[in-house]
């Protein structure tokens, strides 16, 4: 099974959603300027039925190219695989897991890099991906957005989490809810699905909730990026909002396109959702 970190615009469903890689990548992107070193992490190897970690690079219109080998009980590194930059890498173990490494980046290094080891079957991360450019990291802008009432569809209600003007544009989406006066939990994948969009200068992933919970909820959406974290809140969908915003109007467009789209599951109209201005950005 290969995981791979998408690349466009996709539709989870929920089953799809609770699948996760069982090696992890902490890092889903590294920005590098030419000549500094990069790490690429890989943990959880403890799990693996071979004591070999496989490290691949993958170029975006080439296919995957074994890098080298590690054996994670002793550190030796087997690197016969012709890659032609297997010299400028090398690999380390470290605490339940393995790391490789660049000394010095080069532009040629520009990449997505992924661990691999057999665990009944050949299982990948999810993937880091190098970019080599003098470009800053710029954090990401986000902003929850819940749906109106009149979008309810059989019971269900969305929330769209919108990440803007970043760099790298790679961002990894969760959810998370509390009650009052209880504990942030995990959002079970089990109650609603979710969907991602992403296109350039923008990603979101919209949340769609099976059935109302008892009670209040505040849904939070947690954003992953190489420039931090960044949380955005909001109540629940089915909770009305204490005072109507300001552009309500197109809000009520937004999520009416929204609503359509998710009960059809069709990306290209959820991207059209996102490109005709109808959602702040």
């Amino acid at each position: 099974m290969l995981l791979l970190p998408a690349a466009a615009l996709c539709c989870l469903c929920s089953g799809l959603v609770a699948m996760a890689a069982q090696l992890i990548q902490d890092d889903l992107t590294l920005t590098r300027r030419v000549g500094e070193s990069a790490s690429f992490s890989c943990r959880q190897t403890d799990q693996c039925d071979s004591d070999y970690i496989y490290w691949y690079q993958k170029k975006e219109t080439e296919t995957f190219r074994v890098i080298l080998r590690i054996d994670r009980t002793n550190g030796q590194i087997y690197s016969s695989y012709n890659h032609p930059q297997k010299n400028d890498f090398s690999a380390v173990k470290i605490q339940n897991g393995v790391e490789l490494k660049l000394d010095k980046v080069k532009l040629q290094h520009s990449a997505s890099y992924y661990c691999s080891c057999y665990i009944s079957g050949f299982h990948f991360g999810s993937g880091t991906k190098l970019y080599v450019t003098d470009e800053q990291v710029v954090k990401a802008v986000v902003s929850v957005y819940p749906a109106a009432s009149t979008v309810h569809l059989e019971g269900k209600s969305s929330l769209l989490c919108l990440a803007s003007a970043m760099f790298p544009p790679l961002v990894r989406f969760s959810w998370k809810r509390q009650k009052e006066d209880e504990r942030l939990e995990d959002v079970d994948p089990a109650e609603g699905e979710q969907l991602e969009i992403r296109e350039p200068g923008r990603s979101a992933s919209i949340w769609l909730i099976h059935q109302q919970q008892d009670g209040t909820y505040k849904y939070s959406c947690y954003v992953q990026h190489e420039g931090g974290t960044v949380e955005a809140q909001t109540q629940q969908a089915s909770c009305p909002p204490e005072r109507e915003p300001a552009d309500l109007p197109a809000l009520q467009q937004a999520h009416f396109c929204l609503s359509v789209c998710l009960s059809v599951c069709l990306p290209v109209c959820l991207s059209v959702c996102l490109s005709v201005s109808v959602l702040p950005v």
